[in-house]
């Protein structure tokens, strides 16, 4: 971690605080709120405290350390390069001729470093040992991230887990929730590699061993995450893109191989039998996850380097440290995505839809129903099967990430009356969904002509508003955008008091003014605020529930669903600073913003 330090100090991408600092909320607000700004950079908590158990702790906090693309690339690489090579690879032919079997032999030669190497003795991960009870979780500078979490997480842990007959290994990033000085949560979800080996153990009533690394290179942080097919390896990335293997040694008290680099690692085994109920946790989603019942972790040992540094991040609303890992991500998976759907030229999963929530992608169209094709192909992929709305444009479309350009192709190419609505898997943190991990998907093919002038009857947003409050007075504020495409939006905050069909009915002589009505609670939300309406919309709507037709208008319920719609799950808060403890980091000159900054994130 020493030469990521180095390396971000060079290229000024790190910031040290060496204030004092808690790591009950004050830490990862500073860190919530540096991860916004567009001169982002990696943070380096020198002080840090427990003021609850008036505890100092020796090590610093390093968080943010994917704080920007310059960063991403730093430490992981050209995501482009990258990704030709994995092409190149997918492509290659037999040998033709002599120069292409030398060629070819180079090529794989090459690859002698993708598989990790197993060292003997221990490594700089195993300096210091604390084995059975001196093996503390309370040791360790674990944040409290929100105000409602259900207690301390660890949220860049590098949960290494293998398979019963030990053949296959996995590397995952979840979340691990602190209960006491022994007991750690395991959040691996239902489609988890994890879980499946759980399920192995479980069957055969042994216990289940796991490591945790922290901290050490941060390509093993993104490889965790990495969207990898079953029963691969996530290490095997790491020497790929490294080109260097990946050292591991044996864990002390289990059979879990973990890198020999990392700052930390906390051994122990899952007991199959029982569960804990985990969380709340305020989550990626910007929502909190509720509570569930998920495996926990005995700890057997907690070893680490001479001097380490303890590894965090920070989740919430976007934009967060995951908006740079997951366009690498983006880059780098495309060539394996194509295998899929040969004729997928690009695709774009903007942070603000919470990447599983939307995704957008250009094709290569030969035939009707060509689009639809590649959306059923998405939804059977991987992660990939996770994505809520699917919208896919044609070879001429603009960039994908140059918002405003392909805001206005799409909107002239949706025909509402050829919508694919359709039900399927949806991530377990999923809260709109009717049930859990189930839930509608959207596809939107706009790989079309621009569709036939609908004629609609633009006036102001005064004048609409007001004809808006004579039908209904819980219409509470409007803004009309993108007026002058084929299918302008009309978005409405109200005052919920039923079910937002019956306001849409209601709305019906208005309909002349009206293409695409995008409805959201008064509560929490501006209007003007483009960028975060998109992250309300695409994590509050089910497609099977939310959207309404009528006269070749469309109504898009993005209210927080209650009983009046039918919804019998808990609806989750949004993630939200604490402002007192904002209001303190701006007395004591840790941060400076403005309110401007705090409505623009909805902090």
């Amino acid at each position: 971690m020493n030469k990521t330090l180095t390396l971000l100090r060079e290229h000024n991408l790190l910031r040290e605080i060496d204030d004092e600092l808690d790591i009950y909320l004050e830490i990862p607000h500073v860190a919530y709120i540096e991860v916004k700004k567009p001169t982002s950079q990696a943070l380096l908590f020198t002080n840090v405290v427990d003021k609850k158990n008036n505890k100092k702790f020796d090590e610093p906090i390093l968080m943010n350390v994917f704080c920007s693309p310059k960063a991403v690339e730093l430490l992981i690489g050209d995501g482009d390069a990258i990704a030709s090579e994995i092409s190149s690879l997918l492509k290659m032919k037999p040998p033709s001729g002599f120069r292409d079997k030398i060629s070819m032999f180079n090529r794989l030669f090459n690859l002698k470093s993708v598989f990790p190497k197993r060292d003997k003795g221990r490594g700089e991960c195993q300096e210091f040992v604390k084995l059975a009870d001196e093996a503390k979780l309370s040791d360790l500078p674990v944040l409290t991230t929100w105000e409602q979490d259900g207690g301390p997480f660890i949220t860049m842990g590098q949960v290494y887990t293998q398979s019963l007959d030990g053949n296959m290994k996995n590397l995952g990033m979840y979340r691990l929730q602190v209960y006491d000085d022994n007991t750690l949560g395991m959040h691996w979800q239902i489609h988890k590699d994890s879980n499946h080996f759980f399920h192995e153990y479980k069957k055969a009533g042994k216990k289940m061993p796991v490591s945790i690394g922290i901290g050490g290179d941060p390509m093993y942080i993104w490889c965790g995450q990495a969207p990898l097919p079953i029963g691969v390896f996530e290490l095997l990335l790491y020497g790929f893109v490294k080109k260097e293997n990946a050292r591991l040694v044996k864990s002390i008290t289990n059979d879990i191989y973990i890198p020999r680099d990392v700052d930390y690692v906390i051994e122990g085994f899952v007991d199959v039998e029982n569960l804990k109920i985990e969380g709340p946790f305020g989550d990626h989603t910007g929502y909190y996850t509720l509570q569930e019942e998920y495996p926990f972790m005995k700890v057997s040992a907690i070893t680490h380097k001479k001097d380490p540094m303890f590894a965090a991040t920070v989740v919430g609303k976007p934009p967060l440290e995951d908006k740079y890992m997951g366009h690498a991500t983006e880059r780098i998976f495309l060539p394996l995505l194509q295998t899929t759907v040969p004729d997928l030229i690009d695709y774009y999963m903007p942070e603000n839809g919470v990447f599983h929530n939307l995704i957008i992608a250009k094709i290569k169209t030969f035939y009707p129903g060509h689009a639809q094709q590649s959306m059923h192909a998405f939804w059977g992929v991987g992660q990939m099967s996770f994505v809520k709305h699917a919208i896919f444009v044609n070879a001429d479309a603009p960039e994908l990430n140059d918002h405003s350009a392909i805001s206005e192709y799409i909107l002239n190419r949706i025909d509402i009356n050829d919508l694919m609505i359709s039900r399927g898997v949806v991530d377990a943190l999923d809260h709109s969904s009717p049930k859990f991990a189930v839930g509608g998907k959207l596809g939107i093919d706009c790989t079309g002509e621009v569709i036939d002038d609908l004629h609609v009857n633009i006036i102001d947003n005064h004048l609409l508003l007001e004809k808006m409050q004579d039908i209904s007075l819980h219409v509470k504020d409007l803004k009309q955008y993108h007026i002058y495409t084929q299918n302008p939006i009309c978005v409405i905050s109200v005052e919920k008091q039923s079910c937002q069909k019956e306001l849409f009915e209601a709305l019906k002589p208005l309909y002349e003014h009206i293409k695409i009505l995008v409805i959201v609670d008064e509560k929490n939300n501006y209007l003007d605020n483009e960028y975060m309406l998109l992250w309300r919309v695409v994590n509050n709507i089910d497609a099977t529930r939310d959207l309404y037709f009528a006269d070749n208008c469309m109504a898009v319920d993005a209210t927080n669903k209650n009983e009046y719609d039918g919804f019998n799950r808990r609806w989750p808060d949004d993630v939200s600073c604490t402002p007192s403890v904002i209001a303190s980091l701006k007395q004591r000159h840790i941060i400076d913003i403005d309110d401007k900054f705090e409505k623009e994130f909805l902090l």
